[in-house]
Parts: C-alpha cells; structure tokens; sequence
C-alpha cells in the first residue's frame, strides 16, 4: 500500500504533469497538422509508452499483481489511457486548440460529480467555489484576445468532451486499483494493454506515414508527445494520484492554461494584462480551496 503522509510531493508531481501537458498541446497540434495522422499519434503514446515503462521496470524490484488486478487494469487502460487520448487526439484535429482547451475544464466538474457517485466524495460548497474559480480563470486565460469558434467543428467538440467524461470514470473508478501498486508497474500493464488495443485500429495510418520525408522539427515534436507528454506525465500523475482525491487530481487540468500562457510569454507572443493576472489568480485560489475542503475520510 503508498504512503500518503505527506501531501506537497503529491501537489508538485500533478504540477510537472501539467506543466508537460500544458506544452504537449501545442506540440501535438502542429505535429497533426504536418501529417502525422490523429490515430497513428496516439498509437505512438501507447506503444511509446509500453515500451518505456516496461524498460524502466527492468531496474526496479519486481512487483506481483493479482489475476483480478490484471483483468481491472484493461478497463482501467481503456477509460484512462486508449479512448481518452484517443478521443481527444482526434477531437483535436477536427476542432480549434481554443475549444479544445476549453472543453478539458469539464474534467474536474465530471470528476467531482462521479466521485461523489462511486466513492462517496462529498460536494463541499467549497469544492463547488473552488471548481468554479478554477474554470472560470482557466476560460478566462484560454479566450482572453482570442477569436472563438474558428476552426471548431460539433464532431471535434463532442469527442473532446467524451475524453473528460472518460478520465473523471477512469480517476473515480480506478483509485483503489492505483493506489496498491507502485507507478511504474501500474503504467507498464496499463499501457500494454493500450499499445494491444490501439496497434490494430491504427496500423493503416501508422504504414501511411512517408517517414523519411518527416522534418526534423515534427519528429522532436512526435517524441516530445510520446517521452514528455506521456512517459513522464503520466509518472507526475499516477503518483499524484496515489495520494490525492480524484477531484483534486483533475483540477490541475487548469494549471495547462497558465503553462501556455506562460511560454507565450517567454517566445514574447503574447502579452500579460490584468485579464490574465485575475485569470492566473481564480486557478490557483480555485486549486487551494479544493486541497482545503472536506474529504470522505477526515483524520
């Protein structure tokens, strides 16, 4: 069984990982847009993925699992990991990175919702507030000087939110399951039964992809999805969500607009005013309110 005594490694974890997925959708979008189909890009996070965490656990005592824990880890790949990233890899590249962007501040309200549900989490009005705070900042950051709606498309929307409604299941329904292993071994069984389930439906795009005429810049920003974006985030998060309440582990799904906004600010394309200064401070006032409200289990 994790440990869970202390709560600030857990916090600054989920920050990495969202500071990783903050940059990965830029990356993932131009990359998209250059050729790489939608269904072979996340082919490459799983297959990335499978193979990295399984390399990784080659230097690290080995972990038995349960037959039953085996079976639950392939619902648990399939919510958390095949039909949201591919849901939202494709979604991507039917909609505008804007809606998309907005689309991922559901998560927590899902979450929030199906925790309740299935473990019992109390709806606090605090948490509402902070879930609230917390949106409304991270809208307010994505559309500030922006046009929206352009680009969008219904189908590309629908299948953003069907990845958010997936992963609030996958974080409400999965805790336990999480929580009595170590990462690593909880991510290679995860991902392999991914890169199982995702190879055959993606192999035509796969084979479709003239690699040799790939420039340079589109081959870092493929393996920047597949090592940053999903070897090492989904290390940040697990762990973080070994240790943290399920609602709290999807609100740092709106630290991802504070992490665009702040490399547009360094590549000096874009521009800081007092929209962005409220936006910045209703995210992380929204997050802490959340860390602060009552959980199941009060100690």
């Amino acid at each position: 069984m994790v440990s869970r005594n202390s709560k600030l490694p857990a916090h600054i974890a989920l920050a990495f990982a969202a500071v990783l997925w903050g940059i990965m959708s830029p990356m993932g979008k131009t990359a998209l847009a250059s050729g790489i189909p939608p269904f072979a890009l996340a082919a490459f996070r799983m297959i990335g993925g499978a193979v990295c965490f399984w390399i990784l656990s080659l230097f690290l005592p080995k972990e038995k699992i349960t037959a039953k824990d085996a079976i639950l880890f392939f619902p648990a790949a399939l919510m958390g990991i095949v039909l949201n990233q591919g849901s939202f890899i494709i979604g991507l590249s039917y909609t505008s990175p804007v809606n998309a962007s907005i689309i991922t501040t559901t998560t927590p309200i899902f979450t929030m919702i199906l925790a309740a549900v299935f473990l019992r989490e109390p709806i606090t009005w605090l948490k509402v507030l902070g879930v609230a705070m917390g949106a409304g900042g991270a809208v307010m950051l994505i559309t500030d000087g922006v046009s929206l709606g352009a680009g969008s498309s219904i189908k590309g929307d629908l299948l953003c939110l069907s990845a958010q409604v997936l992963f609030s299941l996958y974080l409400s329904l999965f805790k336990g399951l999480v929580q009595r292993y170590n990462v690593v071994t909880v991510m290679k069984w995860m991902f392999l039964y991914a890169m199982i389930v995702s190879v055959p439906v993606a192999y035509k795009d796969i084979m479709s992809i003239d690699y040799a005429s790939l420039s340079l810049p589109v081959i870092l920003e493929v393996l920047y999805v597949v090592i940053c974006g999903t070897f090492l985030a989904y290390i940040f998060m697990i762990y973080g969500q070994q240790r943290l309440r399920p609602t709290l582990v999807s609100m740092y799904n709106y630290v991802q607009p504070v992490v665009a906004t702040v490399i547009s600010l360094a590549m000096g394309i874009g521009t800081f005013g007092w929209v962005k200064g409220i936006a910045v401070a209703l995210v992380f006032s929204g997050v802490y309110m959340v860390t602060r409200s009552r959980s199941r289990v009060e100690k």
